[in-house]
């Protein structure tokens, strides 16, 4: 354990939630590590423990220690990794579908957390033992852009930046259907599904999430859309678009039984039949690097199993 740190809330601090202003404090890098503090007991408010969302007072007292370093509980793996760019403060993937960003109950090894510490051998902690690094996820099946951060500094500004929604992200999806407009806006709460737990869905109290959405190309039965977040909630582009019937193909939890009602070209059935996860990439990552303030953006093109549904589509054009 450090020695504790001490500091006396400004009038300029006044009414601030406290989770909030400590992670403005240099030795804090983030609101979720500020968090863990207050929730463990090594932040306190003139002694006392208080909740996150306390709203500090001038002349309050905080202080606060930190947490011995934990043993890295992620083991580093050998394997490829398509670098799109990297630096000693970060580094971006183009990440495949299938491969899991950080081990969880069920991936305990062989994902892209375990690649990069092989890698980099020298990846920010503040995502936790289980997740260093990670500043922003992709679900398994989508594959594209990923930045990971590799300092403490770089993982902080990163996550500013997320948290404000200053980053620039758009996906390509593949759905089934043609929406009637060439673009359009979602604007639907998300949260966890109260009777499927692993899935996500549109609840009146959950996260506030908006999803814009253009047409790039229409096929018959299909429409290629450029989809561009302002949030990042978990399974967000896949279930706004699914809320409007439109889901994307592939979509393991949102949209498979639509290969079951639509007839299509056989050759096309044969492809889509062996496309084993969503037609969701995230095409374009944009933002401010955290220690040159340079601005970045970083493209990747969709995978080979992706283009080939495409170019089946552009062929028959059904």
């Amino acid at each position: 354990m450090q020695e504790p740190y001490c500091y006396t809330v400004s009038d300029a601090e006044s009414k601030k939630r406290i989770d909030a202003l400590l992670s403005s404090y240099p030795k804090v890098s983030s609101r979720t590590m500020a968090q863990r503090l207050l929730k463990i007991g090594l932040a306190r408010v003139n002694g006392q423990l208080v909740a996150p969302a306390y709203k500090v007072r001038a002349g309050d007292e905080i202080r606060f220690s930190l947490p011995a370093p934990e043993p890295l509980a992620v083991a580093s793996e050998a394997g490829n990794l398509d670098i799109l760019f990297e630096d000693h403060s970060l580094i971006v993937v183009n990440k495949p579908s299938g491969l899991v960003v950080h081990p969880a109950p069920g991936h305990a090894s062989g994902t892209l957390v375990n690649l990069l510490l092989h890698h980099c051998q020298d990846l920010s902690g503040i995502g936790g033992i289980l997740r260093p690094g990670i500043v922003h996820r992709l679900d398994k099946g989508t594959s594209g852009v990923l930045v990971v951060a590799k300092t403490d500094a770089a993982h902080r500004g990163l996550s500013e930046q997320f948290q404000q929604h200053s980053i620039q992200r758009t996906y390509h999806a593949l759905i089934w259907g043609n929406p009637l407009q060439n673009k359009g806006t979602i604007n639907a709460p998300l949260a966890r599904n109260p009777h499927h737990r692993k899935k996500m869905a549109i609840v009146a109290n959950g996260k506030s999430a908006t999803t814009h959405w253009k047409v790039i190309v229409r096929f018959r039965h299909f429409t290629l859309l450029e989809c561009r977040l302002e949030t990042g909630r978990t399974h967000q582009i896949r279930v706004h678009l699914s809320s409007q019937s439109i889901p994307v193909v592939g979509d393991p939890q949102y949209g498979q039984s639509h290969l079951r009602r639509i007839r299509v070209q056989p050759s096309l059935s044969a492809i889509l039949s062996q496309f084993n996860h969503q037609a969701l990439h995230a095409q374009t990552l944009g933002f401010i690097h955290p220690i040159t303030q340079t601005p970045l953006e970083f493209t990747a093109p969709v995978p080979a199993d992706f283009q080939k549904i495409l170019d089946e589509l552009a062929q028959w054009d059904i």
